[in-house]
């Protein structure tokens, strides 16, 4: 009679992780920024036709790496959840803590009790009346949730780039700046750093000044050329 092959449960978890981290280090960066009007959403991605960055609902915002087919079900999912709130409550009901523990805990279930995790990280971010009321919330294939501040990188080489975003970023920054900062970060990925050009980006923000309810505005190609192309510095200032 054959003895039984038996892994402990830390292995399995482990195993899990490490698979979900190789999946996530594969896909190309995205950084989230606050800037003085708003939250700033900068994807590396070619493709116009599979986003990384979507609106949620009408001040919520949804950012992921990994894998399309796993983090588009759970941006469909949320945008069904947002609208169901809105609808048998109030708008002002939908908010992105009450988004973030769903997700966490869709992502838990899906890490402890399937054989594959999910290989996705995701920022849901809601921009408020003033940037002190700005939330970020990072949410990893495990159900953890981070409250970010100021910036935070998913994807690649996600170390690196904060790293520089460290150095380089302040508060207060306006949007060119901000953009300008965000892709200059995206760039070092690497030992050296590379240029990316505005047809690699996919740019979104959550502006807090736009008269509409609805406050996530995707940023067209002609204006990604005129923030990127303003060479009055787009470096802020070290911390």
């Amino acid at each position: 009679m054959s003895v039984p092959f038996y892994v402990s449960p830390e292995q399995i978890i482990k195993d899990k992780a490490d698979y979900a981290r190789k999946g996530i280090a594969r896909g190309r960066s995205v950084a989230v920024l606050q800037y003085t009007d708003g939250i700033l959403f900068v994807a590396e991605n070619p493709s116009r036709a599979l986003h990384k960055v979507s609106e949620i609902y009408d001040r919520i915002a949804f950012a992921a790496v990994g894998k399309y087919n796993e983090f588009e079900n759970l941006r469909v999912a949320g945008i069904r959840l947002a609208d169901l709130r809105g609808y048998s409550f109030d708008r002002r009901d939908v908010t992105v803590r009450n988004l973030a523990n769903a997700y966490a805990q869709t992502l838990g279930t899906i890490f402890t009790e399937t054989s594959k995790p999910y290989e996705v990280e995701i920022v849901v971010a809601e921009v408020g009346d003033e940037s002190s009321a700005d939330q970020m919330y990072r949410l990893t294939f495990d159900g953890s949730v981070a409250d970010e501040h100021g910036y935070v990188v998913m994807g690649g080489s996600a170390e690196n780039i904060s790293n520089y975003l460290e150095e380089q970023y302040t508060e207060g920054l306006d949007l060119a700046p901000a953009t300008r900062l965000a892709v200059s970060a995206l760039g070092h990925d690497g030992e050296e750093a590379r240029e990316i050009s505005s047809e690699q980006l996919e740019v979104a923000v959550l502006d807090r000044k736009r008269s509409q309810t609805r406050k996530f505005q995707r940023v067209t190609a002609q204006r990604l050329a005129t923030l990127l192309g303003d060479d009055t510095g787009g470096k802020g200032k070290k911390k």
